[in-house]
């Protein structure tokens, strides 16, 4: 059984001893904690370097444009409840098919784009 674990990680130094430690056969990360896009590149970037499979957690709208760029990406976890909240918010929320996630490269960006009016009952 293979162990994916590092999804709470939030800056460079804590992947490379996850990986370094040898605590992983995947290493896990969310976008919306390690520093962004740019972090999760480079995050991708260390296990390249040593051979690791990167797995992106939940937030499959934000993760699966910058994943289809990382190399030793092996999956993006689809959490039912991340995406249906994002489905009740955004256009262009990607949907799977055939257990694939495809980024829209006709939409800008992440290619979501808020319902502000459907928002606006959460602003408080």
């Amino acid at each position: 059984m293979r162990v994916a674990a590092g999804e709470y990680g939030y800056d460079l130094s804590y992947f490379r001893a996850m990986l370094r430690a040898g605590a992983v056969d995947v290493l896990q990360a969310d976008v919306t904690r390690c520093g962004g896009i740019t972090q999760l590149l480079q995050v991708g970037a260390l296990c390249a370097a040593e051979q690791i499979s990167l797995s992106a957690h939940t937030s499959p709208a934000i993760h699966a444009h910058v994943c289809a760029a990382i190399e030793p990406v092996v999956h993006v976890e689809y959490f039912h409840d991340h995406a249906r909240i994002e489905r009740m918010l955004f256009d262009g929320v990607l949907e799977p098919v055939a257990g694939t996630l495809r980024p829209d490269l006709s939409r800008p960006g992440l290619g979501l784009e808020l319902r502000e009016q459907d928002a606006v009952r959460y602003e408080e």
